[in-house]
């Protein structure tokens, strides 16, 4: 499997990503949008998801195409990003015409970061604001780590983040991955040091370390993050949410059967997956500019998006910064790597 030139989701032409975030608030919100509506569908596995207009992305909804998909942080309050980037869209005449509205589809999932040490002090909630600010950033290029909806990300043992991945495939297919990582569990194992992802890595993306060569793994190590959260919500506040996307043509329950099989790259990268305690979420995306030749092409894309969506959740915990007033150590702190 190759990567493609960035390595990031927008190696699918077209798309583009933004982010905004508040270091102070310790929170942020990513936005997917591209040149034109794409197909999309959606698949959740945890047990406490939180979003808005997923309802409309069942294979049987109305709905084909959508604007953008939002992804933010802040729990409830963080759905409001999707009213940002709506605005964004309607003040460019973007979004499905009724008679004389205009009204843009941009549905959202977010992740809790409330308890994260960041000032949760608002009077206003801001992440209207955050939403509009990442949909006005979108560009091919974007921040991974402690950037958009991963800034105030927490993994079991680390911090968590923002990531992104892609591949090629042989037949010019382009599919990638982005994903904000807030899971319960860890994404490495319990050394600290090695990624439970280690077997899909591409090219030193993540550390170059290889798999743990430690036997009997399985056990997760005890988690730092129940631990500095507040004791009322040890197992609460988690959340695992992506997008995973192509340029071939997918119709809309192909894109659900591309959001169903990447989430076997949540289970590669973290240890344990898909817990009542998490939202799990994936958005399946098609720009639709290559076509499909055949249901093996789809089993292989749904194959690739998993993982790519696996390497993009390590990548989000390896290249997460530290800033102050974190509860939790960043991965590149954990260790001497040199």
């Amino acid at each position: 499997m190759t990567p493609g030139p960035k390595n990031l989701i927008t190696d699918i032409p077209g798309l583009r990503v933004g982010n905004a975030q508040d270091g102070a608030l310790k929170s942020g919100t990513t936005v997917l949008t591209a040149d034109a509506p794409f197909t999309a569908s959606v698949h959740v596995m945890g047990g406490a998801p939180g979003t808005r207009e997923t309802d409309l992305l069942a294979p049987d909804k109305s709905v084909q195409r959508v604007d953008a998909i939002t992804l933010s942080g802040g729990s409830a309050f963080g759905l409001d990003a999707c009213s940002g980037v709506s605005d964004a869209l309607r003040a460019e005449g973007r979004g499905f015409v009724v008679g004389p509205a205009i009204v843009p589809i941009v549905p959202g999932a977010i992740l809790f970061d409330l308890l994260n040490g960041g000032d949760k002090t608002w009077t206003e909630n801001p992440y209207r604001a955050l939403g509009r600010t990442a949909f006005e950033n979108a560009a091919s290029d974007f921040a991974l780590g402690t950037a958009g909806a991963g800034t105030g990300a927490l993994a079991a043992r680390h911090k968590g983040g923002l990531g992104s991945a892609s591949v090629v495939l042989e037949n010019g297919v382009t599919v990638g991955a982005l994903v904000a990582a807030n899971p319960l569990g860890s994404v490495t194992t319990a050394s600290d040091r090695h990624f439970w992802a280690a077997p899909f890595e591409q090219g030193g993306e993540f550390g170059d370390l290889g798999p743990d060569p430690t036997s009997g793994l399985g056990q997760p190590a005890p988690s730092l993050k129940a631990q500095v959260m507040h004791p009322a919500a040890p197992d609460k506040g988690n959340t695992t949410i992506a997008i995973v996307a192509t340029d071939a043509t997918l119709s809309k329950p192909q894109c659900q059967r591309l959001a169903v099989a990447a989430h076997d790259g949540i289970a590669r990268a973290i240890l344990p997956a898909h817990t009542p305690g998490d939202g799990d979420l994936v958005f399946g995306v098609s720009t639709g500019a290559r076509p499909l030749t055949s249901d093996a092409d789809l089993a292989l894309i749904g194959h690739t998006a998993s993982i790519c969506l696996a390497r993009a959740i390590a990548r989000a915990v390896y290249l997460a910064t530290p800033e102050l007033g974190d509860l939790l150590p960043c991965w590149s702190q954990t260790h001497d790597f040199g």
